[in-house]
């Protein structure tokens, strides 16, 4: 007797980081929460691999690659998973480290809506919608799932995602550096502090001036940000004061123990690249992306 043939589908999305954003949470229909405000998309992000085996019975694994659980790429994958018996799997690889203001929450989970509604058939559409509602509901964050739709420097002017949500793209092209400096933070732990959504807000204030698309603009903003809002660590503080002095913008990425920095000019990339490595701070170069989540070309069995 043959064995049944898998089927597998792969994508990938990029991760992000936010300079700027306000909340936005009072819309009757979810899809249209989570928040406004600008970011980067990142070039590095997460893959997704879902493969689906006929089978008699229904099981479901996610397996990544760090300890677990990935309780929103789960959701992600049991709503959207094939309406027939079988067996899915589906393996996660992010390039950045996770829990640290990247992105990667959401890049995981629309990686893993893409790559099985791949498999399930399906419009990409109902794929964001889920993914963004899961990482909404499971406390990933308020908006990453809009922002990698497409690559640069993206501008949320309506919360939410497409129809609800509204998002502008343009072109990036500085390289910049994103680091960390010290271990994950929970996003939970701050999207669900009244006080720290008060300062957020308060500092969020001129966020419309990212509309315009101008690169110093939103470092600008988003340096400001940083220094009001009052999330960053003392060590997140020293880094991007360290940062500044040496020419670049330098801010946190929203919500991590980690920064992003984008030179303002060729020697300045130099200096900030010779203080990271010898202070040993955990850095790496890379450019905005040029093109949001996708799928992947199918590879044999």
């Amino acid at each position: 007797m043959s064995r049944p043939l898998a089927e597998t589908a792969r994508a990938f999305a990029p991760g992000h980081v936010t300079g700027i954003f306000r909340p936005e949470m009072t819309r009757r229909d979810p899809r249209g929460r989570g928040s406004v405000g600008a970011g980067i998309v990142l070039e590095l992000g997460a893959f997704a691999e879902a493969r689906f085996v006929p089978g008699r019975r229904t099981a479901l694994r996610v397996l990544g690659d760090g300890p677990g659980p990935w309780p929103i790429s789960e959701d992600v994958a049991r709503r959207l998973a094939p309406r027939r018996p079988g067996r899915l799997t589906v393996r996660l690889m992010h390039e950045l480290p996770v829990g640290q203001g990247f992105g990667m929450s959401a890049a995981g989970a629309l990686a893993t809506a893409l790559a099985v509604q791949a498999l399930a058939g399906g419009s990409r559409s109902r794929a964001v919608e889920v993914a963004h509602l899961a990482d909404l509901f499971g406390g990933g964050g308020l908006g990453g799932v809009a922002a990698i739709l497409g690559g640069g420097l993206e501008v949320r002017t309506r919360a939410g995602v497409p129809p609800l949500g509204r998002v502008a793209h343009r072109v990036f092209e500085p390289r910049l550096f994103v680091g960390v400096v010290g271990g994950p933070i929970p996003s939970p732990s701050v999207l669900g502090d009244p006080r720290a959504l008060r300062r957020i807000a308060a500092a969020s204030h001129g966020w419309e001036r990212t509309m315009d698309g101008d690169p110093e603009v939103f470092l600008g903003l988003s340096e400001r940000f940083t220094d009001r809002a009052g999330l960053a660590s003392p060590a997140v503080r020293s880094v991007v004061r360290a940062l500044r002095r040496r020419g670049a913008w330098a801010a946190q990425a929203m919500f991590g123990e980690s920064f992003f920095a984008v030179p303002r000019s060729d020697s300045a990339r130099v200096n900030s690249l010779e203080w990271l490595r010898a202070e040993g701070i955990r850095a790496v170069e890379i450019h905005a992306a040029r093109t949001g989540a996708r799928i992947q070309p199918r590879r044999p069995d």
